[in-house]
């Protein structure tokens, strides 16, 4: 499929045509970028690695009105790689929902994957993934380990965020996670209650049945808000230690600027949409947290 130039909005509904395209692929990229020309050629070329043989895959970037050079930089990929990667350009910045969802209306792949342009994967990782997502069929939502450039550790996996919680992420998340890499590091594979939409990878039939990422929300918290819906449709999220990607963070939430005021209008709407607030108890309750995980 070329690549567009899209002006307008769109609908909400996952597209389900493509589940009748005869060029089925086994794991759909979805990568947002914005300004990203640092970082977007790393991540795209790790993913074009993950496929055996450099095919069977396909990467879906959706550029999200870029003014620093990647638009170009993304052209010079799709010529590259002609038959892997796609790109929807769009004229302005649309926020992380409306976006990916472009996107999720076109995937042809078994599985589907988001990630952030500022992240990269190593060799294996989505192999790993695909094995222990196709391992048990309760996992709706698997994510690695995450690691910075410097390979300390990012707190990626998280509780359901109370106001509580969310304060402390927003004035010291960077405390937090130096205390976390003091500590023995996570192992094994394990239920949590959400983890960051940097990278995540997902069957298409969950997908399809959960539907479209919530285009009420414009940049955050819509990572916790479909992490919920994965846990209310009977599955789980999954936090897999054993294997991990690369997290470049651009972190451009931090400090107070505009898309903090987003966020914060997010995080309110989560907490009206889900009813909770101060405490994620009753939440976890209504999701089957406590009672198939024993997590008092």
């Amino acid at each position: 499929m070329p690549s567009a130039m899209i002006g307008r909005s769109v609908g909400t509904g996952i597209e389900t045509a493509s589940c009748r395209e005869p060029d089925r692929r086994r794991v759909s990229f979805v990568v947002l970028s914005c300004n990203s020309a640092r970082v977007i050629g790393r991540c795209v070329r790790s993913l074009v690695a993950q496929s055996p043989g450099g095919d069977g895959d396909e990467i879906w970037v959706v550029d999200n009105g870029s003014t620093d050079g990647s638009p170009d930089l993304l052209r010079a990929l799709q010529s590259e790689f002609p038959d892997i990667v796609k790109v929807i350009f769009l004229d302005n910045n649309r926020g992380t929902t409306v976006s990916r969802n472009l996107a999720l209306r076109r995937v042809k792949g078994e599985y589907v994957a988001i990630v952030d342009s500022d992240v990269y994967v190593p060799a294996g990782t989505v192999d790993a993934l695909i094995a222990h997502l196709g391992a048990d069929d309760r996992t709706g939502l698997i994510a690695p380990r995450l690691i910075y450039s410097n390979g300390q550790l990012q707190l990626s996996a998280d509780e359901f965020p109370t106001v509580l919680r969310k304060a402390q992420r927003f004035v010291a998340l960077k405390s937090m996670e130096r205390r976390m890499n003091l500590m023995a590091p996570p192992t094994g594979i394990q239920p949590v209650d959400y983890v960051i939409s940097a990278f995540w990878l997902m069957r298409r039939d969950v997908v399809n049945e959960i539907g479209p990422l919530d285009e009420r929300i414009f940049y955050s918290p819509e990572d916790v808000d479909y992490c919920v819906r994965v846990w209310k449709a009977g599955y789980r999220v999954v936090y897999d230690a054993t294997v991990h990607a690369v997290h470049d963070a651009q972190e451009i939430s931090r400090g107070v600027r505009p898309l903090t005021l987003s966020h914060i209008k997010g995080l309110a709407y989560l907490f009206v949409k889900h009813r909770f607030m101060l405490s994620r108890r009753r939440l976890c309750e209504r999701v089957g947290r406590f009672a198939s995980q024993g997590l008092a």
